[in-house]
């Protein structure tokens, strides 16, 4: 006779006996396992074609983060890599930050810098590569990062062929700023994969030392409602400290939806998307942390991603593990971090840069963005807004009246060098990628901001 060990999505007897506990607890430590390694990369695949470099290797820019050479050993004491980070991050004055840790980080400003340059993770699914090909020369701009990541479920071709698009292109070969991660992984939207994936797009750009000081993360469904020039142009002249990360306590039902139930996501550890499945049993709010939840869209500064990945307290790995089994997990697992850390959490701006409409009630999903929405988009002053249905009608005003860009070419800036005599493309030859042509869109960006730096931060 079967055993009903308790693991469906539906009503289920409740037990007389805690059999059911051994094989939740080994479940669960193979999930967090896997859950840490793919945050870290351990899992990132080799190029494909074997060890020559040549052939099917050079269809993807990937990364292989199985050796973390950080020069230091485990044992190294107070020269460990994590406080050398942390001393660089917080200023080296740990005594000044001490004493009032959140002034220490709200009055940091780097607006007398060099421009700032973004990191951008877009992640799409199964039909998504011809929208992620156009969201990409949306907010293209020779500065940046960018990562692209089609999930598992996407077929294998869908992803040679964004590839061999990357490859292909001459700006970003000349640039070498674009990549397209190899193997895909499957994300469940409401378990911990999208917060793996976004970890390990992060642990890519850290590995690489690539140049960068805000990280996004888009959907293939997002798009731009602004030049990048407009966007660095504005966030040159704000602190580079500022995280942009919807947040608020958790409460309500959704603590008894979200925080109590016990749940396992197959995406972990299977090959094959599947729900998420939930157990009878319930949990105890925690004691030593408050829960957050808000957006899962986000703007994170390298050094408070920096320590989410090291760590050096283990805040974020604790939260991590908890994490692990938790509902809509992206729509927390950064907020509890950063509302809960003396270090960053007065540095929490509440919004995701999106504009977004949602039903009503209860509000829990987005509506799909239409010509209707247009001049709400624009209204809102949102860099970004989402979701828009594949090739709308909508997406062609916004290309038209607010990028000023023609299908199948970058948005244009001021990097584009070249000339538009005859039709042809101006940012087929690249110039300086540190002057900026700002337009209407940064003075709506500017008001935006103007309102979101006035509210109080996280922890105040």
């Amino acid at each position: 006779m079967r055993k009903n060990w308790g693991l469906s999505s539906g009503p289920a007897r409740p037990f007389s006996d805690r059999r059911w506990l051994l094989p939740f607890l080994a479940s669960l430590l193979v999930t967090a396992t896997l859950l840490l390694a793919a945050a870290c990369g351990l899992f990132s695949p080799p190029y494909p074609g074997g060890g020559g470099g040549d052939g099917d290797a050079a269809l993807f820019d990937v990364v292989s983060l199985a050796d973390w050479d950080d020069g230091s050993s485990p044992g190294d004491g107070a020269h460990s890599v994590e406080a050398g980070i942390k001393d660089r991050l917080l200023g080296g004055d740990a005594a000044a930050d001490d004493e009032n840790p959140d002034d220490a980080a709200v009055n940091s400003d780097d607006s007398d810098a060099e421009p700032p340059r973004i990191a951008y993770l877009l992640e799409g699914t199964k039909g998504d590569g011809l929208r992620m090909r156009r969201t990409l020369q949306a907010i293209y701009h020779p500065r940046n990062q960018y990562i692209l990541h089609l999930d598992l479920e996407a077929p294998p071709r869908e992803r040679i062929d964004l590839a061999m698009y990357v490859k292909g292109d001459p700006m970003f070969s000349q640039v070498g700023n674009v990549r397209v991660i190899a193997k895909g992984n499957l994300v469940t939207y409401k378990g911990p994969t999208m917060v793996a994936c976004t970890l390990h797009a992060v642990a890519i750009l850290l590995k690489e030392g690539l140049d960068w000081d805000w990280f996004i993360n888009l959907s293939a469904s997002d798009y731009p409602l602004m030049t990048q020039d407009d966007i660095l142009h504005v966030f040159s002249s704000l602190p580079r400290n500022l995280n942009f990360i919807e947040h608020f306590q958790l409460s309500g039902w959704k603590v008894n939806i979200r925080a109590k139930p016990i749940v396992l996501d197959p995406g972990l550890y299977l090959s094959k998307k599947f729900d998420l499945t939930m157990t009878t049993e319930r949990r105890e709010l925690p004691t030593s942390f408050k829960l957050y939840t808000g957006s899962a869209w986000i703007m994170l500064t390298k050094s408070f991603l920096e320590y989410c990945i090291w760590g050096w307290d283990n805040l974020p790995r604790n939260l991590l593990m908890y994490y692990v089994n938790f509902i809509s997990s992206p729509e927390g697992y950064f907020q509890t971090v950063i509302c809960n850390s003396n270090d960053f959490r007065g540095t929490a701006v509440s919004h995701d840069l999106h504009y977004i409409a949602w039903d009503y009630p209860p509000k829990q999903h987005p509506l799909i963005l239409s010509m209707k929405d247009f001049n709400k988009m624009v209204k809102s002053g949102a860099p970004f807004a989402r979701k828009f249905p594949k090739d709308d009608k909508v997406l062609d005003k916004i290309d038209r009246e607010l990028l000023h860009r023609s299908e199948g070419r970058f948005t244009p800036g001021a990097w584009c060098d070249g000339t538009s005599e005859g039709g042809a493309d101006p940012c087929l030859s690249r110039g300086e990628d540190s002057v900026f042509e700002p337009g209407p869109g940064a003075e709506r960006l500017r008001g935006l901001m103007k309102k979101l730096t006035s509210y109080d931060r996280a922890g105040d």
